[in-house]
């Protein structure tokens, strides 16, 4: 056998060997970050899923609050009840304001999203919704 060939046979043996216990070391620097990766992403899931709840409670509280003869008051209730039944623990400390200015009515959910991350508080999250209030009117007045 040529002097190259033994060598090239020489170093594929020893390079195996060598390369023993690699896959472990790299797995102990790479698996923090994929972890960490993993549960950013499970935040902000979590983030966008809470910011979702609070803005359809938003939308219900005016559409309920811009009907005929309706208040503020009214869209504010309608805005907790939704809450009350899609919040659980994804949107917490959620809080409700209603304002209207005769024109038009305005519902604004305030909350915090839960936090998967030790540590961190949960983000804050706040959400409006507006629309004119329904009234008659005169045809062509």
């Amino acid at each position: 056998m040529p002097a190259p060939a033994r060598l090239t046979a020489w170093w594929r043996g020893h390079r195996w060997r060598d390369d023993r216990g690699d896959t472990s070391i790299q797995m102990a620097i790479v698996f923090p970050f994929v972890l960490l990766a993993t549960l950013a992403v499970i935040q902000a899931s979590l983030w966008y899923y809470a910011r979702q709840i609070a803005l359809t409670a938003a939308r219900e509280g005016a559409t309920a609050a811009r009907t005929y003869q309706a208040s503020p008051a009214n869209g504010a209730v309608r805005a907790r009840t939704v809450l009350a039944r899609t919040a659980g623990d994804s949107l917490r400390g959620y809080r409700v304001l209603a304002s209207s200015n005769g024109q038009r009515v305005q519902v604004e959910v305030d909350g915090t999203a839960l936090s998967m991350i030790p540590g961190v508080p949960g983000l804050h999250i706040t959400q409006r919704a507006s629309g004119g209030v329904e009234r008659w009117t005169v045809p062509g007045g």
